[in-house]
């Protein structure tokens, strides 16, 4: 029996090549993520898109295991990469203590708000001690749709705050920034950096 896949699949599943082709490495927060890793970690990506942030972290020397949600963004990620990347939701992450690093850069604001206590829970188990967390999300007050017809869970400060304060971290850092994304539209943006007790 064929699984439906839902809105936001398909819409990377559809635009793949062209998402891959179109988008560039965050670098001010990669280097500061990176400069709080020992040379070598061992870094999980999720959402690696185009795979583009996992190719300048693969040419530091840190250990990557880049991941996508969608097959065929995965696939195009393989390719710019040369090498596998993983087909993996946010919801089957179920790793413990294995990896210094866990890079989400504008895919977990994909989540359910429903959802995302849960994936927060199995990112900071997948985290050993002292590992550090970056996401980033798209500022709101409530859920919804964009006009591409992707679902965002647009989280205030606050609301994303005590999501993360559900679990045990040393610090996290939430800054506030306005940029754009895909659809090219101004936006509001919420970066986390975490620190796992």
């Amino acid at each position: 029996m064929a699984v439906e896949k839902d809105p936001i699949a398909s819409f990377y599943s559809q635009n793949a090549v062209i998402y891959a082709a179109s988008s560039a490495p965050s670098m001010r927060r990669l280097d500061g993520f990176l400069s709080k890793l020992a040379p070598g970690a061992a870094i999980l990506e999720l959402g690696c898109g185009s795979g583009r942030e996992s190719a300048v972290m693969i040419a530091r020397g840190f250990d990557v295991s880049p991941t996508d949600g969608t097959p065929e963004m995965a696939e195009e990620a393989s390719k710019h990469l040369d090498r596998p990347v993983g087909v993996l939701r946010f919801g089957d992450v179920d790793a413990a203590s294995a990896f210094d690093g866990v890079w989400a850069n504008a895919c977990l604001l994909h989540a359910p708000r429903a959802e995302l206590g849960g994936i927060l829970g199995r990112i900071h188990r997948a985290l050993r001690p002292g590992g550090i967390f970056y996401a980033s999300f798209k500022a709101g007050e409530a859920e919804g749709h964009d006009e591409l017809g992707r679902y965002f869970n647009y989280p205030s400060k606050a609301w994303l705050g005590a999501a993360y304060e559900a679990f045990a971290w040393t610090s996290i850092d939430i800054d506030e920034e306005q940029g754009s994304g895909y659809d090219r539209k101004p936006t509001d943006w919420l970066h986390v950096l975490a620190v796992k007790a």
